[in-house]
């Protein structure tokens, strides 16, 4: 009868199929495997986790368990786990940051891949936050890597509309991002206690920004979404100095009222040199059960605001798409639970995907383009 005889190399190739779910690689990569023992056919594994108490503790065990089990011929498998000293830490940080030991904003250097997209409106009520959950969400069922940053400090409430209670934790200096539905995401309201008030000034707005996209380790991202708070304030000119590439969302309802607000939120853009987009106009014309429609808050408003950006910028401004008005919008993000995934075939979930589809593919080549990085 003819033995398996395993090996340790057999075992290194199964364990770099595993990747921290946080960082995104494999634990042989992040010199995360501290021991591998073979007995005959049985494999006993150890494991090194960032922190004590790390959330993705059992994720890391079951995954490594599986991967190990796949070899032909294993027998028993065992998974033990250890912590990381401060100074294997302090090595995995540099190592994730290629050696730089200050934090910078990988998503404004210029060899940054990800596409930043600024979530901004004239003013509170139009439904961004909800669109910008729902879009992250359309986007991850695309296959795409996503993050939120939740740059409303006062009226925080990115983690709720998740369904996210997870905390971030550190390693090292470096800030690890809570995932819910597939999408990373940091928020003020994940290190106050309960629903207690933020009071800051700008200063301590604009180095909290600074922070949630320098020292948070967010990975290589396909698209970084940010949720700014409503109007023209401290905020949104920090996001244009700290991420000049930044493109703006600009976010309406159909009222005029509503359009003429959001007008001046777009033609920020002319001072700190960001490129518009586009406009989504949101509670749109409401479809009833029998297939009927009822303008709750008027029409026309989104091709307003992107025909008068268009013409205060000179540059062409799209109108993305107009969102139908719907309850399930609201109730699912009161449960967590975006409507992309609770109700994919309505018709405002379908409208969001129209909209994701489209941001995801960049119309005009950037080919001998000035990316305007530079913020006056």
């Amino acid at each position: 009868m003819m033995t398996t005889t395993i090996t340790e190399s057999d075992v290194r190739k199964a364990l770099s199929r595993v990747e921290d779910p946080e960082i995104g690689k494999p634990i042989t990569e992040l010199n995360m495997v501290k021991s591998i023992n073979i007995t005959g056919t049985d494999v006993a594994v150890e494991i090194y986790l960032t922190i004590a108490g790390c959330p993705m503790k059992n994720t890391l065990v079951t995954n490594t368990r599986a991967a190990v089990a796949d070899i032909a011929g294993v027998g028993e498998v065992t998974v033990t786990t250890d912590v990381m000293t401060d100074e294997q830490r302090r090595e995995l940080r540099q190592s994730l940051r290629g050696g730089v030991a200050e934090p910078v904003i990988p998503f404004a250097q210029p060899a940054s891949t990800t596409r930043v997209y600024a979530i901004a409106s004239g003013k509170g009520g139009v439904g961004k936050s909800s669109m910008t959950v729902n879009l992250a969400t359309a986007f991850a069922q695309k296959g795409l890597s996503v993050g939120i940053v939740d740059a409303d400090i006062y009226g925080h409430s990115i983690p709720g509309m998740l369904g996210s209670e997870d905390r971030p934790h550190s390693v090292d200096d470096m800030i690890m991002p809570p995932q819910a539905h597939g999408i990373k995401h940091i928020s003020i309201g994940q290190f106050v206690d309960g629903n207690a008030p933020v009071v800051w000034r700008g200063p301590m707005l604009h180095r909290a920004i600074q922070q949630f996209l320098g020292d948070v380790f967010w990975g290589d991202l396909d698209i970084l979404l940010l949720d700014l708070p409503p109007g023209t304030g401290d905020i949104a000119i920090s996001v244009a100095q700290l991420v000049p590439n930044a493109e703006l969302l600009i976010i309406t309802t159909p009222q005029a009222a509503a359009s003429e607000v959001a007008e001046r939120a777009g033609t920020i853009s002319i001072q700190t040199k960001q490129r518009v987009a586009g406009v989504i106009e949101n509670m749109s014309a409401m479809v009833l059960p029998d297939g009927s429609v009822l303008e709750v808050f008027g029409s026309g408003g989104g091709q307003v605001v992107a025909e008068r950006i268009s013409t205060l910028t000179g540059t062409k401004v799209p109108l993305l798409g107009s969102i139908p008005l719907d309850p399930n919008l609201r109730a699912n993000g009161d449960a967590g639970r975006p409507i992309v995934l609770a109700d994919p075939d309505s018709p405002t979930s379908q409208a969001i995907m129209q909209v994701a589809d489209k941001l995801v593919v960049r119309k005009e080549s950037l080919a001998g383009k000035s990316l305007n990085l530079g913020v006056r």
